[in-house]
């Protein structure tokens, strides 16, 4: 798996980027022999057709990849992904036909072509390298890819292989890459320790429920992360039908998704004080499994009513969210795997988000745009909390109705975090069908957006 640019060589295929409606202009300036070269081999200029044109010897003189139309671009992340995935082995360079304001974004998508999750069998990723062109932070990219790899990877992986134990094993090696500090509170201690919901939810599982926290960096302004770790979700003792376990293994994609993007802030260095906290756990069914009617008490002592075990992942958050709130950090971010609501209302390619700032809100919409790390902003819409007070306890973790379901654990969320500044994103990090530079399975949903939003979020 290569997710490096390639060196610059003498030997690198030029490569012209042809969009449809320009293939026409760029042809009758063409010597005659070119011209027939693509005429006769029917290259039109359509996405993801590649054309190799022959040279005086045995290297090609160059080769053409097809661009499409303007409506079939808008409707791909990354278009040039598609010719790279059917390019043969190569060293390419791009000669011309990318607009400048796309080179970044169709260089990382480029990048991803490279990518395969290859642990239990072989795969065929693109074989076509690129030279870096010039004017894109190259070294930045490669930083971007390999922490989407490693998303991806962990979504990818069977909760056989990829429990709390796993989730703290990586979390552990990620810290010691990069010199961040790296502690685990697991089993009964999470009960001594007063983050006593992630072990109710974590408790019947074979491998014992942890709080995984990691620490970095000592100036600036202070970051903490939240991500959710459940490895696998039954439902627990309401449990869910077989059709709807199909894809749990990924139920631990904020807690992926947060670990990609602390790979990217350390790796780049950004001049900030990073805390990751990851509440792993496995929700499953046992003899002490936690009940629909049980009343939890949490960490900052609001009381929760259990009307659905397959609400657990806010209860997993909610006792981190208090945890990371009393460091009063400048920003608090959770990343969930959360609510099928989120899903009917925005589809699986956006990344719904929820803040109270309508200034980090245009922030961080500017930079999904530049980032092609696509979001939308939700509400957290106040009226509605009166939903998630179920009047025998402080809070319901699932309100009766089923309407507004991510708003209602957005709020839910929410009422774990005092003073500081606070954005949730519910994402789904599962590419459903394979896209040009988004192959089917895990991947990361916001850490990009984020991560180019962060210098206007955090004064950096």
């Amino acid at each position: 798996m290569t997710l490096t640019f390639a060196l610059p060589s003498d030997n690198s295929v030029p490569l012209h980027v042809i969009a449809q409606p320009d293939l026409e202009d760029w042809v009758k300036d063409q010597p005659d022999a070119v011209q027939n070269w693509v005429t006769n081999n029917g290259f039109t200029g359509a996405m993801g057709q590649t054309l190799l044109l022959p040279g005086t010897d045995d290297a090609p003189l160059c080769a053409l990849a097809g661009y499409g139309k303007p409506a079939g671009r808008a409707r791909k992340r990354f278009p040039l992904a598609a010719a790279a995935e059917a390019l043969p082995k190569g060293t390419y360079h791009i000669a011309s036909g990318v607009p400048k304001d796309s080179l970044e974004t169709e260089c990382f998508g480029w990048l991803m072509t490279g990518y395969a999750f290859d642990r239990y069998a072989n795969q065929s990723p693109a074989k076509a390298r690129l030279v870096a062109p010039d004017g894109i932070d190259a070294a930045r990219l490669e930083v971007l890819a390999k922490a989407e790899a490693l998303i991806r990877d962990l979504v990818n992986t069977p909760a056989s292989d990829m429990g709390p134990e796993q989730l703290q094993a990586t979390s552990e090696g990620l810290a010691q890459e990069f010199g961040a500090s790296c502690s685990v509170i697991a089993g009964d201690a999470l009960l001594d320790q007063n983050v006593p919901m992630i072990h109710t939810v974590g408790r019947a599982a074979a491998q014992e429920p942890r709080l995984i926290e990691m620490n970095w960096g000592t100036a600036g302004p202070k970051l903490t992360l939240v991500g959710k770790g459940v490895c696998f979700d039954t439902g627990g003792l309401n449990l869910k039908p077989g059709a709807s376990m199909g894809l749990m293994k990924k139920d631990m994609g904020g807690a992926a998704n947060v670990l990609g993007l602390a790979r990217m802030i350390m790796a780049l260095n950004l001049p900030l004080q990073l805390r990751v906290l990851i509440p792993a756990v496995e929700n499953s069914v046992a003899g002490n499994a936690f009940r629909p009617g049980d009343i939890l008490t949490s960490r900052k002592g609001l009381t929760v009513e259990i009307n659905n075990t397959d609400a657990e992942g806010r209860l997993v958050l909610a006792d981190a969210l208090a945890l990371a709130d009393e460091g009063k950090p400048d920003l608090v971010i959770s990343m969930a795997t959360l609510t099928g609501a989120a899903r009917v209302a925005v589809g699986t390619d956006l990344a719904p988000y929820f803040t109270d700032s309508d200034d980090a809100a245009d922030a961080l919409t500017r930079a999904a745009r530049k980032a092609a790390d696509p979001v939308w902003r939700m509400p957290f819409h106040d009226p509605y909390e009166g939903l998630i007070e179920p009047g025998i306890a402080d809070l319901d973790n699932a309100p009766a109705g089923g309407f507004g379901g991510s708003i209602t654990a957005a709020l839910f969320l929410r009422r774990f975090v005092g003073d500081s500044r606070y954005m949730h994103f519910d994402i789904f990090s599962w590419q459903r069908s394979n896209e040009p530079g988004r192959s089917k399975g895990g991947f990361g949903q916001g850490p990009r957006a984020l991560l180019t939003a962060l210098p206007e979020l955090l004064d950096l």
